[in-house]
C-alpha cells in the first residue's frame, strides 16, 4: 500500500472516534438512569407498604435498647417482666361456684351488727313548785281561757304556775272550763278605799296600771269603793 493511502485512512478513523465515545457515554447514562429509577420505585413501594399496614392494638411497644447493654441485665429484665405478667394473671381469681358461695363463711365485717339498744324516751324534768311570796288565790278556769293565758294575766311564768299545780300534766287536756281550779301566787289583795284610783293603787304596789287592769280583767280605768283588787307581782316569778 502506498504511503498516500495510509495517510488518507487515518483521518477517517480519527473522525469516527468521537461518535463512538458519545454513544458509549449515552449508554452509560441510560443505564444509570434505569438503575436509579428501579431503586426509587422499590423505596416508594416500601413506604406505601408501611403506611398501609394496619396497626395492631395488642402489639407491645418496643423499648429502646441502650448501647453496651449487658446480656445478663437484659435477661434479668425479661424475667422480671414475665414474673409481672404471671402475677397479674394470678391476681384475677376464677369465679367461685355456687357450692363455694354457699359454704363460704362470712367475714367479720360482713357479720350482722348487733341491734342498737332501744333508746328510752327522754323524760321532761318535772316543774318544781316555786314560792315567790305573797298570797295564794284560786282561779276557776272560764270559757276561752288557756293555761298560759292565765299565767300571763297574773304576770307569772308558765313553769311556776305548773309547779304550783302538779295535778295538771297536760295543759290542753287537764284544763277544763268551769271545772279546773288553778292555784296562783299574787303579791296581795287590795280593798279599794276612798281616793283609791287604779293609778294610785298601782303606784303603791310598784306595778303598772296595765298590769293591774289585766290581773283584774278590767276594760276601763275605774274602781268602786270596797272592790277587792288582785295585785300581781311587778316582774314574772
Amino acid at each position: 500500500m502506498s504511503e498516500n493511502e495510509n495517510r488518507n485512512r487515518r483521518p477517517d478513523e480519527a473522525s469516527k472516534l468521537p461518535y463512538i465515545s458519545l454513544l458509549v457515554l449515552v449508554a452509560m447514562i441510560a443505564g444509570l438512569l434505569y438503575v436509579g429509577y428501579e431503586y426509587i420505585a422499590d423505596d416508594a413501594a416500601d413506604v406505601d407498604q408501611l403506611l398501609n399496614t394496619p396497626v395492631d392494638p395488642n402489639a407491645r411497644e418496643l423499648q429502646p435498647v441502650p448501647e453496651n447493654t449487658d446480656p445478663a441485665a437484659v435477661a434479668s429484665t425479661e424475667q422480671t417482666e414475665n414474673a409481672d405478667v404471671a402475677i397479674d394473671d394470678k391476681s384475677t381469681p376464677a369465679p367461685a361456684s355456687d357450692e363455694e358461695l354457699a359454704t363460704a363463711t362470712p367475714r367479720p365485717e360482713e357479720e350482722e351488727t348487733p341491734k342498737k339498744a332501744e333508746e328510752k324516751p327522754v323524760e321532761k324534768p318535772k316543774p318544781v313548785a316555786v314560792d315567790p311570796g305573797g298570797i295564794e288565790i284560786t282561779h276557776v278556769v272560764q270559757a276561752g281561757e288557756t293555761f298560759y293565758g292565765i299565767a300571763n294575766r297574773y304576770n307569772v311564768r308558765g313553769t311556776t304556775l305548773k309547779g304550783n299545780n302538779p295535778t295538771i300534766q297536760d295543759e290542753s287536756k287537764d284544763v277544763k272550763s268551769g271545772v279546773t281550779k288553778i292555784k296562783i301566787r299574787v303579791q296581795a289583795i287590795h280593798t279599794v278605799g276612798p281616793g283609791d284610783i287604779l293609778r294610785v293603787v298601782a303606784a303603791k304596789y310598784g306595778v303598772t296600771v296595765e298590769q293591774l287592769m289585766a290581773a283584774n280583767k278590767k276594760t276601763q280605768n275605774i274602781t268602786a269603793r270596797g272592790e277587792k283588787l288582785i295585785i300581781p307581782f311587778p316582774e314574772k316569778k
